[in-house]
């Protein structure tokens, strides 16, 4: 997201003080600059990027329930298949879709996640690529989600985040990355796939920030590492309070770290040439 204009207020701003925050981005830019600097990324960072959005796939399809092993999301080819397959076929597509959405996002971010349930349905039903209506059923993502908003409280806040993110902020990258993350997560905009959603649209602004421009740190793979502590932190970003919002930051700073250190372990396979 781009610099805020001058005189605007700049409702996101405040995050980058609360306590905790200063550190969790000092070691965001940290780890991600560490695996930026490798050697291998010099010249094959084209497949460190692909290998990390397949592992982030992966990651965030397990954290949807489909837990699959990385070699079994290489070797299968039926994701059309009800149940786990098409979450993983879901969590596949989406992450090769943020790269082509990039350019949209700052000024129609709607329209961006309205095409990620798109892409992540693959069919033309009629709940497909809007907001849910009052009264429809929502798939459930994962254990002990958080009180489902009425669908008029979803409208009104995705009009929220969409003109925060127009405006743009001076708040971290980090900060935006995670507050788009849980304000998808709870909302549960969608009929289905809201957690996949989520996950990658924080990585696309994750991308789309310059913070990883290249999207070689996958915090989806951390957020599954993360994964006993991925519901109380998202709790703590909806109760609305300083600590609890400090927290969820802190816990999705922590996910782009194990990221990083996932694709800095690949570039040392490609070194060894072990992968």
């Amino acid at each position: 997201m781009s610099t805020s204009s001058v005189g605007r207020t700049d409702p996101l701003a405040a995050l980058a003080g609360l306590d905790g925050v200063p550190a969790a981005v000092d070691a965001v830019r940290t780890a991600v600059d560490r695996v930026y600097g490798h050697r291998v990324m010099r010249r094959r960072s084209t497949e460190v990027s692909a290998e990390a959005a397949l592992r982030g796939a992966r990651a965030s399809a397990a954290l949807s329930g489909a837990d699959w092993g990385l070699e079994e999301v290489r070797r299968r080819t039926d994701f059309a298949a009800p149940g786990e397959p098409r979450v993983v076929g879901a969590a596949l597509r989406l992450n090769a879709e943020v790269g082509q959405l990039l350019g949209v996002w700052r000024q129609s971010p709607l329209r961006v996640l309205a095409r990620l349930h798109v892409v992540a349905c693959g069919t033309d039903e009629e709940s497909v690529g809007r907001p849910r209506l009052a009264g429809e059923a929502v798939a459930p993502d994962s254990a002990g989600e958080p009180p489902l908003p009425s669908a008029d409280e979803v409208s009104a806040r995705l009009d929220a985040l969409a003109g925060l993110i127009v405006a743009g902020s001076e708040a971290p990258a980090l900060a935006q990355a995670a507050v788009v993350h849980g304000e998808l997560l709870a909302l549960r905009p969608f009929t289905s796939y809201n957690g996949l959603i989520a996950r990658a649209a924080e990585r696309l602004v994750l991308i789309g920030s310059g913070l990883d421009p290249k999207g070689i740190c996958p915090a989806e793979v951390g957020h599954a590492e993360l994964s006993s502590s991925y519901e109380e932190g998202l709790a703590g970003y909806v109760s609305g309070t300083p600590a609890g919002v400090a927290a969820w930051i802190a816990h999705c700073g922590r996910a782009v770290e194990l990221g990083a250190r996932e694709s800095a372990a690949v570039c040392e396979a490609l070194q060894r040439g072990a992968a």
